[in-house]
């Protein structure tokens, strides 16, 4: 999938992801970066990512910058 990194929280190690074409936006924490840190990725970013479930609904793994 595909998406725009919209908010980091970086005190909390976490973001959110505004995904192309669905209105709710997905759940990422800095441990499921791949190739790039927390600190260096930032609001804006284009990235891909795949999703999996969680008790709190579906977050974003495996998220890489474009």
């Amino acid at each position: 999938m595909n998406g725009v990194i919209k908010k980091k929280v970086a005190d909390k190690g976490f973001g959110f992801i505004t995904v192309d074409g669905q209105a709710q936006d997905l759940f990422f924490h800095k441990n499921s970066l791949v190739g790039v840190t927390f600190d260096e990725i930032q609001e804006g970013d284009k990235v891909t990512f795949e999703t999996e479930d969680s008790p709190k609904g579906k977050n974003a793994v495996n998220v890489q910058r474009v």
